[in-house]
């Protein structure tokens, strides 16, 4: 786990090895173990590298590396977990091996069989970028899920890239526009998302894809990224065969392939640990770890005072079950909001998953003891966890039995209804209704489920159901939102078929843009390395052959997972409602972040700056302060933004 960083100069000008030190410099956080180490083609190529030693903790595992003919070197970040395997499988050639790293046996791959093979061989999450010496061509990757990151664009006529923004920032010249399309996408789903960025003419490399850059006739020239893996072909073939075996057998099979996963995710010559919430995902995760474990696993929850957000409690009794080594810290509201100064440095770009704040808390927490540890990310995208297809299918049902114009009247008469008086009825109505309909913010959801209501396709309807602003155009000065991805969401008839169909777009969408990002940044900023066994990509595609009553039964998700998990730990410890990892923005901006929240949205200051309407956030502000209405995600977009745009012009 590494930063990389590095460009293809036009022409040469100044001191290329300074300003690549420079930018690796960036990111020493992401690489505090070794850094200054640089190389610099005679074409105007150079590739940095900052180390988080984890394999190999020797000299042998040092980068740039070069490979022992000469003709590719390498900088990368991240892991190629199935390393050991892929050395065997290359047997003697090449020679003997200078050390034990999987950089190395990355190296020894491209020769023996160039680099777009050796890249579909790779179990593992990675950025890299690799210089063909012979062929006189760089080449960037990011792995298939899109776990790492890598940013790239052009800074007058040459080519600059970095796993963070803020490497690129460090070359001279740079001068690039916020991309005003990317800030309305923005606000939309609380995340930029790729292959946009957030500056003008600087893109994140989609998932599963390389690109190449060679000189012709003199001009440096980038081709579009190609995909070496996609979800939606890789879904598809999953689609098309079926697991043919029984329920048990399923689970027999998942496993197997999660113990295989984490076995490989256990690999590294620093200490390990796992995240532990008491969920399903990461209690699977802790169970089938200690269960391969020659000792008890280091676990970590964090906990809050507030019960509502606290699921430390549950975690515990899991690690107790489990008998694992389990730390757990209490953090108050004032641990909380120290974080909030610090995002805008460490996300590096907008962005407004509140979660963001306890997943830095409980990443600082791990990092005390652990330089590497397990993850429970992937569960809901890969076995359909998430409540938000439940809520849709439950209004889709509602819908779909009434004439359009019942249901536009209804929609009408709903929106009008007063949120106090929506309150007021559900707290008189709360002990009679079904238990799934939700008791807090009742007049809010009202409204939200008015406007949902309007939008007659299932594919209109799930995007207003993960939307923040609805229109962002109206919010962003100049904002036009860009074309949708070309994974777009299909009108499919039957509710459980699209049910599958939003998970497999959550997971090239939401998951590598929010959930990703998140964990990435958030580990990364204290040097922790953060590993997803569920995201194996083995596991996505046996969990996309699976038909659809193995991934989910009614109103619950994850099925499958739950089968697996019940044979380590009991169901009692397990089974509640779940809490989800989150913060009280809500009080919080009425209270302690207010002043700090009223300077960055002060009318005058956003009309002065220009990117926001003023009068939409400000009358935001002012039901969100009264507490007429709960604004406070749609605030936290917007902050989220005024927090990082105060810090580059700080910058």
């Amino acid at each position: 786990m590494c930063g990389i960083a590095g460009f293809w100069l036009d022409r040469a000008s100044g001191d290329p090895r300074a300003v690549l030190e420079r930018m690796t410099d960036a990111l020493v956080h992401r690489g505090p173990d070794a850094g200054g180490a640089t190389y610099l083609s005679d074409q105007g190529v150079g590739l940095g590298h900052r180390r988080l030693a984890i394999v190999d903790l020797s000299p042998a595992g040092a980068q740039p590396m070069t490979s022992r003919s000469g003709r590719y070197t390498i900088v990368f970040n991240g892991e190629v977990y199935n390393f050991e395997r892929i050395r065997t499988e290359l047997g003697a050639a090449g020679g003997a091996y200078a050390g034990h790293s999987d950089t190395e046996v990355m190296l020894r791959a491209f020769e023996a069989w160039g680099i777009p093979e050796a890249v579909r061989r790779f179990n593992g999450m990675f950025a890299f970028a690799v210089w063909d010496a012979t062929e006189r061509r760089l080449t960037l990757a990011r792995d298939r899920l899109g776990k790492k990151p890598l940013y790239y664009g052009k800074v007058g006529d040459c080519l600059v890239f970095g796993s963070e923004l803020k490497a690129l920032r460090r070359f001279p010249g740079w001068n690039p526009s916020v991309d005003r399309g990317a800030l309305t996408a923005f606000l939309r789903h609380n995340y930029v998302p790729g292959p946009c960025s957030i500056y003008q003419g600087i893109s994140k490399l989609p998932p599963g894809t390389w690109l190449t850059c060679a000189r012709r006739d003199g001009v440096l020239q980038l081709a579009e990224p190609s995909p070496y893996w996609s979800i939606e072909e890789s879904s598809a073939a999953a689609g098309r065969t079926p697991f043919p075996g029984s329920f048990t057998e399923a689970a027999d099979e998942l496993e197997r392939l999660l113990r295989d996963a984490i076995a490989l995710r256990c690999i590294a010559d620093v200490p390990l640990g796992a995240f532990l919430s008491g969920g399903v995902d990461s209690s699977l995760i802790v169970a089938l770890m200690q269960s391969q474990a020659q000792a008890p696993v280091r676990t970590f929850t964090i906990g809050f005072a507030e019960v509502e957000y606290n699921e430390a409690e549950h975690a515990k009794a899991v690690a107790a079950h489990l008998q694992t080594d389990h730390t757990e810290l209490y953090l108050s509201g004032r641990d909380a909001l120290d974080v909030i100064p610090r995002l805008p440095d460490m996300y590096d770009e907008p962005f407004a998953d509140s979660s963001q704040v306890p997943t830095a808390l409980v990443c600082a927490m791990a990092r005390r003891n652990v330089t590497v540890a397990l993850s429970g990310d992937g569960g809901d995208e890969g076995f359909c966890g998430y409540q938000r297809y439940f809520l849709w299918r439950r209004i889709w049902r509602a819908l779909s039995r009434l004439p359009a114009p019942v249901t536009k009247a209804g929609a009408i008469v709903a929106g009008a209804v007063p949120e106090g008086v929506a309150n007021a009825l559900m707290r008189l109505l709360g002990p009679v209704l079904p238990t799934w309909i939700p008791r807090d913010a009742a007049g809010e959801r009202l409204h939200r489920m008015a406007q949902l209501a309007r939008h007659p396709s299932p594919a209109a309807l799930y995007r207003q159901l993960i939307s923040h602003w609805t229109e962002p155009e109206q919010i962003v000065i100049g904002g036009a939102e860009p074309a949708p991805r070309p994974l777009v969401m299909a009108d499919v008839g039957d509710p459980d078929a699209y049910t599958r169909h939003m998970s497999i777009v959550d997971a090239a969408t939401y998951l590598p843009d929010d959930i990703l990002v998140k964990v990435d940044r958030a580990s990364m900023a204290v040097s922790l390395e953060a590993r997803a066994p569920l995201l194996d990509h083995r596991v996505l595609e046996f969990a996309w052959s699976l038909p659809t009553q193995y991934q989910f039964q009614g109103e619950r998700g994850k099925r499958l997972l739950w089968e697996v998990l019940l044979r380590y730990v009991p169901r009692n410890l397990v089974d509640r409602p779940k809490v989800g990892f989150g913060v009280p923005l809500d009080t919080w901006l009425r209270g302690p972040l207010r002043d700090w929240a009223e300077a960055l949205l002060e009318p005058a200051r956003l009309a002065r700056e220009g990117y926001f309407n003023p009068a939409p956030v400000r009358a935001y502000w002012d039901e969100h302060i009264s507490g007429r209405r709960q604004r406070h995600y749609y605030l936290w977009d917007v902050l989220m933004f005024q927090a990082w745009l105060e810090r580059q012009v700080a910058s």
